[in-house]
């Protein structure tokens, strides 16, 4: 009997072993076809500033994501600054959350076979979609990670885990406020119930001392980096949330939005909310039990981010979903003790046609990173871009016909930044610069764009403050000289630099040069 024990447990390790090495290379695999070059260098140059005592919210305006650049600072760190690195954050994060999943899974006794197969698909439609670090991905599975240890808090009743779980939704919360605050929100009013109900008050205190902790050393490492209270509040949470606001305003519910279009996690979702109903309605006591609450929880995480899918109106990333739904109603059907196995069989062809449907669309296509039309026979090898981005097989949407085109352009600039020993700003969407060339090019704000979501546009309640904050920085850094890159042009600065303060000269159709000069109106 020990032999067998012994050798199941040499057996899951070993699958254990290659859930994660399958996690990592599949991210790194599809982390490294096309780039779109806004979303894919996000958080490349600012990661860099990070590693180099340049942070967010001091030294350039962030509306999201400081948690993202300070880890993918570490992975900088310790494997050097280039493309491999980077991606290799995203490919670690989706090990990570294969293998917990793999471990809740366990811990309801599904069956090693069931929970391999339920991750090995979650692995496929996770990070990968993407590829590279992404703020919404963050959110998300930091969320994800926080729920897990939600349910393993309440199962368990171990302290280890309440103290953690808040952890997680920090991290979460400091990887974009949204969907993390709805789901963080959620949680606390779910958790408070639970114990209340059940009188289990003295759980809470974990979670409690954890969280103060947590906040506290949040304001310390602020105070010691010397970044304003105020500049987060504004930059973070103030100004994120009046651009959410005027997109509810605009927001148009469809039944295809709402239903169709998540259809997919709605079916692997039904069985396990059946047999919770099914379970209600036979035992009044019902609501008092551990299950109900996982349930609770479950679907607090599920509806929470198919809301900030419809109102943030991006690509879809949370078909991920599914294959943790399906585990779990596969869970639910097991303790029914059917004699017959078709709708279990059902799930997993369900489950199987989904993750393959998505996989190609996502993928195999890339559709996240808006890369579904490109013909990636094309491609490049990055290296002749920088060999830090060897492996890297370029084509992007900006020259979908001729990317060897586009890398021309890009070595263009590297060499004018290269030889220009002024002091100066980089406005472009190819944020890598800073990382390839080592050197300061001081863009006071993150991600440019004019439509006002990554920073105050005219009009704005918080433009001033922006406007003041571009300006500080580009005294502060004594700036002399502007580069824009197309699709930028001077618009970009309107209302922050007048442009009789700017001596513009063209290089080319894709390249401008704007001179700082003394102004009164620069101030």
């Amino acid at each position: 009997m020990r032999n067998n024990i012994s050798s199941l447990h040499k057996y899951e390790k070993v699958l254990l072993f290659f859930l994660f090495i399958f996690s990592i290379l599949i991210n790194q695999y599809y982390g490294n076809l096309g780039v779109s070059p806004l979303d894919s260098f996000s958080h490349f140059d600012t990661s860099f500033r990070v590693l180099n005592g340049e942070f967010p919210f001091r030294d350039f305006w962030a509306i999201s994501g400081p948690i993202v650049d300070y880890i993918q600072a570490i992975f900088f760190f310790i494997f050097g600054i280039n493309w491999q690195a980077y991606v290799l954050h995203a490919s670690f994060i989706n090990g990570i959350l294969t293998l917990t999943s793999y471990l809740v899974f366990r811990n309801f006794n599904l069956s090693v076979g069931y929970s391999f197969f339920y991750s090995f698909l979650f692995s496929i439609l996770a990070y990968p979609t993407s590829g590279t670090p992404f703020v919404d991905h963050h959110a998300a599975f930091f969320s994800l990670l926080g729920v897990y240890f939600s349910i393993l808090a309440i199962k368990k009743e171990n302290k280890f885990f309440w103290y953690m779980l808040p952890i997680f939704f920090g991290f979460a919360f400091l990887s974009k406020i949204v969907p993390s605050s709805y789901i963080i929100l959620c949680l606390t009013i779910i958790l408070l119930s639970y114990s209340y109900i059940n009188k289990k008050f003295h759980l809470l205190k974990y979670s409690i001392f954890s969280s103060i902790i947590f906040i506290l050393l949040l304001i310390f490492i602020f105070k010691l980096q010397g970044v304003k209270i105020s500049s987060v509040l504004i930059q973070y949470i103030l100004h994120p949330l009046s651009v959410g606001s005027e997109r509810v305003d605009f927001y148009s519910l469809t039944f295809k939005g709402l239903i169709f279009h998540f259809k997919f996690i709605y079916f692997a979702l039904v069985p396990f909310f059946f047999v919770t109903i099914k379970r209600i309605i036979k035992n009044k006591n019902y609501l008092k039990h551990k299950d109900f609450y996982y349930i609770l929880i479950i679907l607090s995480l599920v509806f929470t981010l198919i809301v900030h899918q419809i109102l943030t109106q991006n690509q879809t990333f949370i078909f991920f979903l599914i294959p943790i739904l399906t585990a779990f109603s596969h869970v639910s059907l097991e303790k029914l003790k059917l004699k017959k196995n078709y709708l279990k069989i059902l799930l997993i062809l369900l489950c199987i046609y989904s993750t393959t449907k998505y996989h190609f669309r996502f993928n195999e296509n890339r559709k996240f990173h808006d890369l579904n039309h490109l013909d990636f026979n094309l491609v490049l090898d990055g290296s002749l871009i920088d060999n830090k981005f060897n492996g890297l097989k370029w084509i992007s949407p900006e020259f979908p016909n001729n990317p060897k085109k586009e890398i021309r352009l890009l070595l263009k600039i590297k060499n004018l930044l290269n030889a220009d020993k002024r002091k100066k700003v980089l406005i472009t969407n190819y944020s890598f610069f800073s990382g390839i060339l080592d050197l300061k090019l001081n863009s006071p704000v993150r991600w440019h764009l004019t439509s006002g979501q990554t920073s105050p546009k005219p009009g704005s309640k918080y433009f001033k403050n922006y406007r003041n904050f571009y300006l500080e920085k580009l005294k502060e850094n004594e700036i002399e000289v502007i580069y824009i890159i197309k699709p930028f042009d001077t618009n970009v600065l309107t209302g922050i630099i007048d442009e009789k303060c700017l001596q513009t000269s063209e290089i080319d159709e894709n390249i401008n040069i704007h001179l700082i000069q003394k102004c009164n109106n620069l101030r």
